[in-house]
Protein backbone atom coordinates (compact mmCIF):
# COMPACT_ATOMS: atom_id res chain seq x y z
CA UNK A 1 0.00 0.00 0.00
CA UNK A 2 2.72 2.40 1.03
CA UNK A 3 4.88 1.48 -2.47
CA UNK A 4 1.44 2.04 -4.36
CA UNK A 5 1.27 5.78 -2.40
CA UNK A 6 4.57 6.62 -2.82
CA UNK A 7 4.76 5.45 -6.97
CA UNK A 8 1.26 7.96 -7.07
CA UNK A 9 2.98 10.89 -5.45
CA UNK A 10 6.08 10.65 -7.66
CA UNK A 11 4.34 10.64 -10.94
CA UNK A 12 3.97 14.38 -11.20
CA UNK A 13 7.67 14.94 -10.65
CA UNK A 14 8.41 12.62 -13.10
CA UNK A 15 6.30 14.05 -15.12
CA UNK A 16 7.32 17.36 -14.60
CA UNK A 17 11.06 16.24 -15.52
CA UNK A 18 9.94 14.70 -18.71
CA UNK A 19 8.35 17.51 -19.63
CA UNK A 20 11.58 19.86 -19.24
CA UNK A 21 13.48 17.48 -21.00
CA UNK A 22 11.11 17.83 -23.89
CA UNK A 23 11.32 21.64 -24.20
CA UNK A 24 15.42 21.51 -24.37
CA UNK A 25 15.56 24.21 -22.55
CA UNK A 26 15.10 28.15 -23.56
CA UNK A 27 16.90 27.46 -26.48
CA UNK A 28 14.73 25.17 -27.59
CA UNK A 29 11.11 24.32 -28.76
CA UNK A 30 10.28 25.68 -25.48
CA UNK A 31 11.80 28.79 -26.04
CA UNK A 32 10.57 29.33 -29.20
CA UNK A 33 6.89 29.01 -27.81
CA UNK A 34 7.55 31.58 -24.99
CA UNK A 35 8.79 33.92 -27.85
CA UNK A 36 6.11 33.36 -29.83
CA UNK A 37 3.72 33.70 -27.05
CA UNK A 38 5.59 37.06 -26.27
CA UNK A 39 5.01 38.37 -29.61
CA UNK A 40 1.45 37.78 -29.74
CA UNK A 41 0.80 39.34 -26.54
CA UNK A 42 2.60 42.29 -27.74
CA UNK A 43 0.37 42.68 -31.11
CA UNK A 44 -2.52 45.70 -30.89
CA UNK A 45 -5.44 44.39 -29.66
CA UNK A 46 -7.87 43.23 -32.44
CA UNK A 47 -11.48 43.72 -29.84
CA UNK A 48 -13.03 46.16 -27.83
CA UNK A 49 -12.58 45.95 -24.40
CA UNK A 50 -14.78 46.57 -21.50
CA UNK A 51 -15.18 49.21 -18.88
CA UNK A 52 -14.18 47.81 -16.11
CA UNK A 53 -11.32 49.04 -12.38
CA UNK A 54 -11.16 45.86 -11.52
CA UNK A 55 -7.48 44.27 -12.48
CA UNK A 56 -8.83 40.76 -12.49
CA UNK A 57 -11.79 41.10 -15.08
CA UNK A 58 -9.46 42.14 -18.23
CA UNK A 59 -7.41 40.22 -20.47
CA UNK A 60 -3.39 40.93 -20.40
CA UNK A 61 -3.87 42.95 -23.69
CA UNK A 62 -6.41 45.67 -21.87
CA UNK A 63 -4.31 45.53 -19.18
CA UNK A 64 -0.98 46.50 -21.00
CA UNK A 65 -2.83 48.75 -22.93
CA UNK A 66 -4.28 50.58 -19.79
CA UNK A 67 -0.54 50.47 -18.29
CA UNK A 68 0.70 52.37 -21.25
CA UNK A 69 -2.08 54.74 -21.19
CA UNK A 70 -1.82 55.91 -17.32
CA UNK A 71 -3.43 53.61 -15.56
CA UNK A 72 -0.44 53.43 -12.95
CA UNK A 73 -2.53 53.60 -9.71
CA UNK A 74 -4.01 50.89 -7.77
CA UNK A 75 -5.98 50.12 -4.82
CA UNK A 76 -5.35 47.07 -2.43
CA UNK A 77 -8.49 46.67 -0.31
CA UNK A 78 -9.12 44.59 2.71
CA UNK A 79 -11.54 43.09 4.48
CA UNK A 80 -12.30 39.70 6.15
CA UNK A 81 -15.14 37.31 7.23
CA UNK A 82 -16.20 37.87 10.77
CA UNK A 83 -19.42 37.34 13.56
CA UNK A 84 -21.33 40.35 12.87
CA UNK A 85 -24.21 39.48 14.50
CA UNK A 86 -27.41 38.26 13.38
CA UNK A 87 -28.80 39.95 10.39
CA UNK A 88 -25.48 40.84 8.61
CA UNK A 89 -23.31 38.85 6.40
CA UNK A 90 -19.78 37.64 7.50
CA UNK A 91 -18.91 39.26 4.11
CA UNK A 92 -19.77 42.64 5.35
CA UNK A 93 -16.53 44.14 5.40
CA UNK A 94 -15.39 42.69 1.32
CA UNK A 95 -19.13 43.88 0.47
CA UNK A 96 -18.64 47.17 1.15
CA UNK A 97 -14.83 46.89 -0.03
CA UNK A 98 -16.46 46.06 -3.73
CA UNK A 99 -18.63 48.59 -3.76
CA UNK A 100 -16.41 51.90 -2.20
CA UNK A 101 -13.38 49.93 -4.19
CA UNK A 102 -15.41 50.82 -7.95
CA UNK A 103 -16.22 53.99 -6.92
CA UNK A 104 -13.06 55.16 -5.83
CA UNK A 105 -10.86 53.80 -9.00
CA UNK A 106 -13.37 56.00 -11.32
CA UNK A 107 -13.34 58.79 -9.22
CA UNK A 108 -9.60 58.71 -9.32
CA UNK A 109 -9.75 58.04 -12.90
CA UNK A 110 -6.69 56.16 -13.92
CA UNK A 111 -6.84 53.75 -11.48
CA UNK A 112 -7.53 50.25 -10.91
CA UNK A 113 -8.41 47.73 -8.27
CA UNK A 114 -6.30 44.70 -7.24
CA UNK A 115 -8.16 41.09 -6.26
CA UNK A 116 -9.76 41.90 -2.58
CA UNK A 117 -8.22 40.99 0.32
CA UNK A 118 -10.97 38.44 1.80
CA UNK A 119 -9.60 37.20 4.61
CA UNK A 120 -7.97 39.37 8.06
CA UNK A 121 -5.92 38.69 10.44
CA UNK A 122 -6.85 36.61 13.58
CA UNK A 123 -5.87 33.65 15.44
CA UNK A 124 -7.56 30.28 15.81
CA UNK A 125 -7.82 28.86 19.35
CA UNK A 126 -10.72 27.53 21.84
CA UNK A 127 -12.37 30.50 21.58
CA UNK A 128 -13.43 30.05 17.92
CA UNK A 129 -16.86 28.66 17.82
CA UNK A 130 -18.93 28.41 14.55
CA UNK A 131 -20.18 31.17 13.23
CA UNK A 132 -17.96 33.50 15.29
CA UNK A 133 -15.25 34.38 12.91
CA UNK A 134 -13.12 33.54 9.69
CA UNK A 135 -11.34 32.08 8.92
CA UNK A 136 -8.73 33.98 9.32
CA UNK A 137 -4.79 34.14 8.37
CA UNK A 138 -1.54 34.33 11.03
CA UNK A 139 -0.86 38.54 11.11
CA UNK A 140 2.60 36.76 9.72
CA UNK A 141 0.94 35.34 6.90
CA UNK A 142 -1.53 38.42 6.47
CA UNK A 143 1.94 40.75 6.37
CA UNK A 144 3.95 38.77 3.86
CA UNK A 145 0.73 38.35 1.39
CA UNK A 146 0.41 41.93 1.77
CA UNK A 147 4.07 42.65 1.10
CA UNK A 148 4.25 40.62 -1.70
CA UNK A 149 0.64 41.35 -3.53
CA UNK A 150 2.62 45.09 -3.52
CA UNK A 151 5.65 43.82 -4.92
CA UNK A 152 3.93 42.21 -7.17
CA UNK A 153 1.76 45.17 -8.97
CA UNK A 154 4.69 47.04 -8.82
CA UNK A 155 6.82 44.70 -11.08
CA UNK A 156 3.38 44.61 -13.15
CA UNK A 157 4.12 48.37 -13.93
CA UNK A 158 1.76 50.39 -11.10
CA UNK A 159 3.56 53.24 -9.78
CA UNK A 160 1.20 54.00 -6.62
CA UNK A 161 0.09 51.30 -4.74
CA UNK A 162 -2.44 52.08 -1.57
CA UNK A 163 -3.33 49.92 1.02
CA UNK A 164 -6.76 50.62 2.74
CA UNK A 165 -9.47 48.32 5.09
CA UNK A 166 -12.70 47.97 6.10
CA UNK A 167 -11.47 46.48 9.41
CA UNK A 168 -9.76 47.76 12.27
CA UNK A 169 -7.61 44.78 12.74
CA UNK A 170 -6.34 45.21 9.45
CA UNK A 171 -4.54 47.82 9.76
CA UNK A 172 -1.00 47.09 11.59
CA UNK A 173 -0.44 44.50 8.33
CA UNK A 174 -0.79 46.83 5.83
CA UNK A 175 1.37 49.26 7.60
CA UNK A 176 3.86 47.14 7.83
CA UNK A 177 3.95 45.79 4.35
CA UNK A 178 4.00 49.19 2.86
CA UNK A 179 6.66 50.62 5.33
CA UNK A 180 9.14 47.34 4.36
CA UNK A 181 8.39 48.02 0.44
CA UNK A 182 9.44 51.71 0.77
CA UNK A 183 12.45 50.76 2.05
CA UNK A 184 13.49 47.92 0.38
CA UNK A 185 12.80 50.40 -3.01
CA UNK A 186 14.09 53.46 -1.08
CA UNK A 187 17.01 53.61 -3.86
CA UNK A 188 15.35 52.15 -6.78
CA UNK A 189 15.56 55.14 -9.54
CA UNK A 190 12.06 53.62 -10.24
CA UNK A 191 10.06 55.60 -7.51
CA UNK A 192 7.17 53.47 -6.41
CA UNK A 193 4.58 54.35 -3.84
CA UNK A 194 3.41 52.40 -1.52
CA UNK A 195 1.21 53.93 1.03
CA UNK A 196 -1.21 52.99 3.78
CA UNK A 197 -4.42 55.57 3.80
CA UNK A 198 -5.93 54.88 7.14
CA UNK A 199 -8.92 57.08 6.42
CA UNK A 200 -10.67 54.89 4.70
CA UNK A 201 -11.18 53.09 7.53
CA UNK A 202 -13.69 55.79 8.85
CA UNK A 203 -16.58 54.55 10.23
CA UNK A 204 -16.70 56.35 13.57
CA UNK A 205 -14.17 58.96 12.75
CA UNK A 206 -16.38 60.55 9.98
CA UNK A 207 -19.63 58.79 8.86
CA UNK A 208 -21.07 58.41 13.01
CA UNK A 209 -20.55 61.98 13.25
CA UNK A 210 -22.31 62.82 9.59
CA UNK A 211 -25.20 60.71 10.35
CA UNK A 212 -25.79 61.96 14.41
CA UNK A 213 -24.91 65.99 13.95
CA UNK A 214 -25.47 66.45 9.82
CA UNK A 215 -28.28 64.60 9.21
CA UNK A 216 -29.92 64.32 12.89
CA UNK A 217 -30.59 61.07 12.60
CA UNK A 218 -30.81 59.70 16.78
CA UNK A 219 -29.43 56.44 16.44
CA UNK A 220 -29.03 55.05 20.00
CA UNK A 221 -24.83 54.59 19.58
CA UNK A 222 -22.03 56.13 20.47
CA UNK A 223 -19.71 58.03 18.33
CA UNK A 224 -16.67 55.92 18.21
CA UNK A 225 -18.68 52.63 19.16
CA UNK A 226 -19.23 50.11 17.39
CA UNK A 227 -22.43 48.14 19.47
CA UNK A 228 -25.25 50.59 20.28
CA UNK A 229 -28.94 49.78 21.91
CA UNK A 230 -29.53 47.10 19.82
CA UNK A 231 -26.57 45.27 21.18
CA UNK A 232 -25.53 44.15 17.79
CA UNK A 233 -22.51 44.39 16.26
CA UNK A 234 -24.02 46.34 13.67
CA UNK A 235 -24.98 50.08 12.76
CA UNK A 236 -26.98 52.41 11.01
CA UNK A 237 -24.16 53.76 8.08
CA UNK A 238 -22.75 50.12 7.47
CA UNK A 239 -26.44 48.86 7.46
CA UNK A 240 -27.24 51.22 4.65
CA UNK A 241 -23.47 50.77 2.09
CA UNK A 242 -24.50 47.33 2.31
CA UNK A 243 -28.38 47.35 1.39
CA UNK A 244 -26.98 49.94 -1.44
CA UNK A 245 -24.72 47.08 -3.02
CA UNK A 246 -27.16 43.98 -1.92
CA UNK A 247 -30.22 44.66 0.11
CA UNK A 248 -29.51 40.77 1.16
CA UNK A 249 -26.47 41.18 2.92
CA UNK A 250 -28.61 43.01 5.42
CA UNK A 251 -31.43 40.11 4.97
CA UNK A 252 -33.79 43.47 4.73
CA UNK A 253 -36.80 41.27 3.33
CA UNK A 254 -36.47 38.80 6.15
CA UNK A 255 -36.22 41.46 9.11
CA UNK A 256 -39.03 43.68 7.30
CA UNK A 257 -41.27 39.75 7.64
CA UNK A 258 -40.06 39.75 11.08
CA UNK A 259 -40.94 43.27 11.78
CA UNK A 260 -36.94 43.64 12.78
CA UNK A 261 -36.17 46.30 9.85
CA UNK A 262 -34.38 48.21 12.54
CA UNK A 263 -31.04 49.11 14.23
CA UNK A 264 -30.19 51.20 17.24
CA UNK A 265 -33.63 52.52 17.54
CA UNK A 266 -33.94 54.05 14.28
CA UNK A 267 -36.75 51.93 11.92
CA UNK A 268 -35.85 51.69 7.96
CA UNK A 269 -38.83 53.70 6.75
CA UNK A 270 -38.05 51.56 3.23
CA UNK A 271 -35.51 49.85 1.08
CA UNK A 272 -35.38 53.02 -0.89
CA UNK A 273 -35.23 55.09 1.92
CA UNK A 274 -31.94 52.70 3.38
CA UNK A 275 -30.09 52.36 -0.13
CA UNK A 276 -30.31 56.30 -0.55
CA UNK A 277 -28.90 57.16 3.14
CA UNK A 278 -26.07 54.30 2.14
CA UNK A 279 -25.35 56.38 -1.52
CA UNK A 280 -24.48 59.74 1.02
CA UNK A 281 -22.56 57.56 3.22
CA UNK A 282 -20.64 55.87 0.01
CA UNK A 283 -20.08 59.28 -1.55
CA UNK A 284 -18.61 60.59 2.08
CA UNK A 285 -16.40 58.09 2.60
CA UNK A 286 -14.79 57.80 -0.55
CA UNK A 287 -14.31 61.79 -0.70
CA UNK A 288 -12.37 61.33 2.88
CA UNK A 289 -10.02 58.67 1.37
CA UNK A 290 -9.27 60.30 -2.16
CA UNK A 291 -8.87 63.70 -0.23
CA UNK A 292 -6.32 61.87 2.07
CA UNK A 293 -4.70 60.34 -0.96
CA UNK A 294 -4.41 63.88 -2.63
CA UNK A 295 -2.92 65.14 0.27
CA UNK A 296 -0.31 62.64 0.37
CA UNK A 297 0.63 63.19 -3.67
CA UNK A 298 1.12 66.36 -3.00
CA UNK A 299 3.96 65.27 -0.90
CA UNK A 300 5.83 63.11 -3.39
CA UNK A 301 8.39 64.96 -5.82
CA UNK A 302 7.62 66.14 -8.73
CA UNK A 303 8.96 64.22 -12.04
Amino acid sequence: MRTTLMAWLAMPLLAASASAQTTGGAGGAGGAAQAARAAAANKPRTIDGINTVWLEELTQPEFRDMIKDGYTTVLIMTGGVENNDGNLSMNKHNINNKLLGEMMARKMGKTLVAPLVTLEPGNAGPTIQPGRAGPMLSQATYTALLFDMGNYLRSMGFKEIYYMGDSGGNGRGMQTAADSLTKVYADSPDKVSFKHIAEYYNHTSVIQPYLQNELKIPEGIKIGASTGTSGLHEELGIDATMALADPQSIRFAQRVKAGQAEINGIKFESLKWLQELGRKVADLRVTTTINAINAYRATLPKP
